[in-house]
Formats: structure tokens, C-alpha cells, sequence
């Protein structure tokens, strides 16, 4: 009897003749896809960081592409888009392409500058914050709490009015009226992370304040400040191009708010000259939506309730089992 029932299992066991596969194995689990070829894989991503990566080869290359100063006469005045001037020219006789592709230089500057600015900014309150505790975050949180509660719009026009024209004027206010949420939002999850057993140990072990904050911190929030990071750029771009539609930058530079304050002073509007004024804006817009797909990917890749998983698909015999079992 002993030994029927170990043929039997010896038998179960046993590699079927023509495979080389044992029934009892586990297939192996794929390694997570890491942060980068996760980005590379989305389709939003490479969307974004395409139409990104098209306007800042058209910043870097403006000044081979349209040398000299771009706001000389080239033209007639107000034409209309045609070989020569392929979107047009302004009530002054400027090229329209010329001008659109050198805002590019300042406006992307201006938005990756603030960015990285208030972002920056916001990464240091948000870690002190939230990890020495006590007065030290009750001071920060009162200070963002304080800046958070200040109209936007009325402070930025009021601190851009009272200082002196030019590109440091504009990132200066930008940075100083867009930290405080960034500071918010890095607070809260570095918070969540501060109670976790491992900067418990980092602590306990007797390691520096700074080295804890920011390399067993910071590292576990990536995702977050990366979108924060985002968000920043799109809200400096967004943010100049109003301060100097309102004609509170400075207007000697070319930018696509400038562009756009210009084309409102010249009367582009009321004569339908839409070339002079659409070029600036949809860039704007374009630069906008690719920086927000970029955030969604980043989104969806971090997130693993956002991430989409692909289900192999099972072989055509175990559809119809009698139809395999019958072969």
C-alpha cells in the first residue's frame, strides 16, 4: 500500500514527457517598473515631455532662427499670415513668429525660475516643519498660514507696481506670492512620513536633523514634489504673462505676456488682427496642458490605485478545456 501511494505522487510530481516545466512551479513576478521607465512607458508623459521639448529647442534656437532684434520692422503693418510672414505682422510692421518664438526664452525662464524657486522654498518649511515640531512649526505654519490667506492677485499687482521694472522684479514677486502652498502641501506628507519607524530609528541612532529630513524624508516624496514642482512652473508662466498683460512688467522685453499686452494696446481685437494675439496665447496654453500630462503621468505611475495592470491572456486551450481535452 506504502508503496502504491508514493508511485502515485512520485507520478503527480513527475515533468510531463515533452515539457520541460514542473506543474508545482510558480511563475516568477515581474520586478516593478522603476519611476523613469514608468514615465517613458505612459503615453501622457511623452506627450508632454514632447511638446515641452519642442518649445524649449525653439527657445534655445530663436536667436539662429530669427537673429537681430526681434521687435525691428520687418513689414508692412497689421498683413495678414502669408509666405513671408508666416503669422503675420503687428500694427507696427514686427514679425509675429519672430516675437512668439522669442517670448519663448523669457517665459520659460521666468516659469522654470519661479518653479524651482518656490518649490525649493517650499521643500525646506514644509521639512522643518514638520519635523522639529513645537514653536518651530507653529512660527512656519503661521507665516504660511499668513501668505496663503492674502489675495493673490491684489498683492501682486501692489508689490509689482512699487518696484522697478524687469525680469528680477517679476520671478522676485512670483516667488514670494506662490511658496506658501507648495509649503502646505510638502508639510502634510512629510508629516504622514515623520512618524514612520524608520526616522524613528534615523533618530534614535543619533544622525543629523538635516541629513534625516533629507535623505530619509525627502527621498519618500518624491511624487509629491514632483507634482508641486509642476504646478509651480505652470502657475509662474501663467502668473507673468498676467502681470504684464496688465502692463506691470516690463515692457521693453519680449515675452508672450508682453506680446499679449501689446497686441490689447495696439487694438488687435477691434480691427481682428487675431494672428497678432492667438500665436502667444496658444503657447501658452500648449506649454500649460503638456505640464499638467506630465503631472498626471507622474500621477498614475506613483499611485498604484491610478496605475493601470495589463492581465496576460490566457492561451486559447484553456478557453474550451473539452476541446483540449479531447486533442
Amino acid at each position: 500500500m506504502t508503496t502504491f501511494i508514493e508511485q502515485a505522487t512520485t507520478a503527480a510530481t513527475a515533468p510531463e514527457p515533452g515539457g520541460g516545466v514542473e506543474r508545482s512551479r510558480k511563475p516568477r513576478r515581474k520586478p516593478n517598473r522603476s519611476f523613469v521607465h514608468g514615465l517613458i512607458t505612459n503615453k501622457k508623459a511623452l506627450v508632454g515631455m514632447a511638446v515641452m521639448l519642442v518649445f524649449i529647442a525653439l527657445a534655445l534656437l530663436a536667436p539662429v532662427l530669427f537673429p537681430g532684434d526681434p521687435s525691428r520692422i520687418t513689414g508692412m503693418a497689421s498683413l495678414e499670415p502669408s509666405p513671408e510672414h508666416w503669422l503675420g505682422t503687428t500694427a507696427k510692421g514686427q514679425d509675429v513668429l519672430a516675437l512668439t518664438v522669442h517670448g519663448s526664452r523669457s517665459s520659460l525662464f521666468v516659469g522654470l525660475t519661479v518653479g524651482f524657486a518656490s518649490t525649493f522654498i517650499g521643500i525646506l518649511v514644509g521639512l522643518a516643519s514638520a519635523y522639529f515640531g513645537k514653536f518651530i512649526d507653529e512660527a512656519l505654519s503661521l507665516v504660511t498660514n499668513v501668505f496663503l490667506l492674502l489675495p493673490g492677485l491684489p498683492l501682486l499687482v501692489i508689490l509689482a507696481a512699487f518696484l522697478p521694472p524687469g525680469l528680477g522684479t517679476v520671478i522676485l514677486v512670483l516667488v514670494v506670492t506662490g511658496w506658501a502652498g507648495s509649503a502646505r502641501v510638502l508639510r502634510s506628507q512629510a508629516l504622514s512620513i515623520r512618524s514612520k519607524d524608520f526616522v524613528a530609528a534615523a533618530v534614535v541612532s543619533g544622525e543629523r536633523a538635516g541629513r534625516i529630513m533629507f535623505r530619509e524624508i525627502l527621498p519618500n516624496m518624491a511624487s509629491i514634489v514632483m507634482g508641486t514642482l509642476l504646478a509651480c512652473v505652470i502657475y509662474g508662466i501663467g502668473a507673468q504673462a498676467g502681470l504684464e498683460f496688465l502692463g506691470l512688467g516690463d515692457v521693453s522685453t519680449v515675452s508672450w505676456g508682453n506680446n499679449l499686452f501689446w497686441a490689447g494696446n495696439e487694438g488687435a481685437l477691434l480691427t481682428g488682427s487675431w494672428w497678432v494675439f492667438v500665436p502667444s496665447g496658444v503657447c501658452i496654453a500648449l506649454v500649460a496642458f503638456a505640464l499638467a500630462l506630465i503631472n498626471y503621468a507622474v500621477d498614475e505611475v506613483t499611485n498604484p490605485r491610478l496605475r493601470k495592470i495589463k492581465t496576460p491572456k490566457t492561451p486559447a486551450t484553456s478557453k474550451n478545456p473539452e476541446r483540449s481535452a479531447a486533442k
